[in-house]
């Protein structure tokens, strides 16, 4: 069976390289980490990784971001992918943009930058034993 995939947004590579190695390194490889350098990029990324029949896990997103910002894309995301897993990932993000994503979501929650593995681990549970199998 495929993993499931995470996806990560932001207009930041520096970060999104980061975001990728801690993710694969705290959940020990059971999710495969995709990147997108723009929201547009990451609505063509979820779409083609959805009509090659796979699985995606969550939907990470920065809020600052140029063109569409984070708040935008996930809701944008959550219209066409209700069932997804959504999480704004943010080192200022703005609270009305915060309040407006939890009321037209099914958000999973806002991930503050720095951010921790528990941080991660909230949104998305690891289960060690789950893993072994």
């Amino acid at each position: 069976m495929n993993k499931a995939y995470i996806i990560c947004v932001d207009d930041d590579r520096t970060i999104l390289m980061s975001l990728r190695a801690q993710l694969r390194h705290w959940y020990k490889g059971k999710y495969a980490i995709e990147i997108a350098e723009s929201a547009p990029e990451g609505l063509e990324l979820i779409q083609e990784l959805l009509d090659d029949g796979e699985e995606i896990k969550a939907v990470i997103s920065d809020w600052m971001m140029p063109g569409m910002k984070g708040d935008e894309f996930l809701i944008k995301v959550h219209k066409q992918y209700p069932t997804l897993l959504k999480i704004m990932l943010s080192g200022h993000a703005d609270p009305e943009a915060v309040q407006r994503t939890e009321e037209l979501t099914e958000f999973s929650g806002c991930i503050n930058k720095p951010w921790t593995r528990e941080d991660f681990f909230q949104v998305i549970p690891f289960d060690e034993k789950e893993n072994e199998a």
